[in-house]
């Protein structure tokens, strides 16, 4: 007996109504009656009373009922059981917001040559989320910036970004090679919010006491272009990731940051807890070797 014909036994003997159960199957009414007389045959008996007005199980049939719907539980509990085995269809990998769009480009179209047919579902957004979203196993893996807390996940450590100096062309700042924190602490700087990423904020503030900088500091907008509207503009100046630099815009300079080693965000591969996903050897492969040249 197979497990299709059980399938259609069960739809006919909770309906007690071919033309019911056929619409529960998703089928026509003749190959479903077709297939409960071939199912009799082969048994050798009836399972079904059927006439004009209405349809009854058999003595038979009421016994194969029970068994038959302890056979197509077992089969869906084994069914789903092995679902965590699978091969996944998809990459759910996070990419932190902080280092500039163009930091990762290289590296996604890397990863989707490698792993095709596999789709690669990115999401972008700031780190201490990405590590949330980690953890809930809502994302497979991400690319945060640290130092930010992780929630006891593990990080592989894969780069370290300096911060450089993006100050509007015609300021008479930009004419140097490089600057220093000094250099820039009368003019308005943009920075972001602590809530954003809390352990690099606290990091970078231990830095610039250090160094007794204490500008003017100026709400930093959330998306990059803005502020580098602003920065070209000559509203404020901004320090960046060095991978920010790949956004060429005309009246913005970026300039090296002397202490920007000091305030360097690392880049580093998140895994969630737990059984691997099959594709996290591949993305530690190109991970490093994308990021090493420069992104």
């Amino acid at each position: 007996m197979h497990t299709r014909e059980l399938e259609l036994f069960l739809a006919v003997a909770e309906c007690l109504n071919f033309r019911l159960a056929a619409e529960r199957l998703h089928l026509s009414q003749p190959p479903l009656s077709r297939a409960i007389r071939a199912l009799e045959d082969r048994l050798g008996t009836r399972l079904f009373d059927r006439n004009t007005h209405q349809v009854s199980l058999t003595a038979a049939g009421t016994k194969l009922l029970p068994q038959a719907r302890t056979i197509i539980h077992l089969l869906n509990r084994a069914e789903q059981s092995l679902k965590h085995y699978a091969a996944p269809q998809t990459l759910r990998l996070g990419l932190t917001s902080s280092l500039g769009p163009g930091m990762f480009t290289r590296l996604i179209a890397a990863l989707e040559k490698r792993l095709h047919p596999m789709a690669v579902d990115v999401v972008f957004d700031h780190s201490p989320r990405l590590v949330a979203q980690v953890k809930k196993k809502d994302l497979d893996a991400a690319f945060i910036a640290y130092p930010t807390r992780l929630q006891g996940l593990a990080l592989k450590e894969l780069a370290r970004i300096p911060q450089v100096v993006a100050i509007a062309s015609q300021n008479r700042l930009a004419r140097r090679r490089s600057l220093s924190l000094a250099d820039i602490a009368d003019e308005p700087v943009y920075w972001f919010a602590r809530a954003r990423q809390p352990a690099f904020f606290d990091h970078c503030h231990t830095v610039f006491r250090q160094h007794d900088f204490a500008p003017s500091f100026v709400p930093e907008p959330q998306d990059h272009h803005v502020l580098l509207a602003e920065v070209a503009a000559g509203k404020g100046v901004a320090i960046v990731p060095s991978s920010f630099a790949a956004l060429a815009l005309k009246g913005v300079s970026y300039r090296r940051l002397r202490e920007g080693d000091a305030l360097a965000v690392g880049v580093g591969l998140l895994l969630a807890d737990g059984p691997q996903h099959p594709s996290v050897q591949v993305l530690r492969a190109v991970a490093g070797r994308v990021l090493a040249s420069g992104g």
